[in-house]
């Protein structure tokens, strides 16, 4: 599942509109247009493509646009969070690669969604997936802590289809 696969998913979850990806881009740092939104969901339609290859769209989107977006879309659903007195905003400490791009996505969506470890537990079980309650902190813990597992890409996929199952039913 690529960064774009991501985007359309989380799209269709939470019903968004382009011009709210556009936002919340925007409120990550990330300058984009309605255009650039829409090449970065339509899916390049080729006969050469086979059906198991993986995705490809109009305009990639790279692992730090990806992670700008979910650092934005916390900032949509949780608000701006206050500075102290004399504190300077900075800049969010990017933490993305190519391996570990689904434990991000995992970690990013519990803190705008204000989720707990349950709430991720119900949310899999929607999609059909069973796991522990410590299956799940292996995920969401630091790359290099020594309990650290990977998050494959048949996960992450349960778990916005278990998130599209929420929301889309309370419509």
């Amino acid at each position: 599942m690529n960064n774009n696969d991501k985007l359309v998913r989380l799209r269709y979850a939470f019903d968004m509109k382009e011009q709210d990806m556009v936002d919340i881009f925007d409120l990550g740092g990330v300058e984009i247009t309605k255009e650039e939104v829409r090449e970065m969901l339509t899916r390049i339609k080729s006969p050469e493509i086979d059906e198991f290859d993986e995705n490809q769209y109009e305009l990639t989107c790279n692992n730090k646009a990806l992670e700008m977006f979910y650092n934005g879309f916390i900032t949509y659903k949780r608000g701006k969070k206050p500075l102290k007195p004399g504190e300077v905003e900075k800049a969010p400490k990017l933490i993305m690669s190519n391996q570990n791009g689904n434990n991000v996505m995992m970690k990013k969506l519990k803190i705008a969604l204000a989720l707990t470890s349950d709430d991720m537990l119900a949310i899999l079980e929607k999609a059909g997936v069973r796991i522990s309650n410590s299956e799940l902190s292996a995920i969401l813990r630091k790359e290099g802590h020594r309990n650290y597992q990977m998050c494959g890409d048949k996960f992450a996929r349960n778990f916005l289809k278990g998130l599209t199952v929420i929301n889309r039913s309370e419509d």
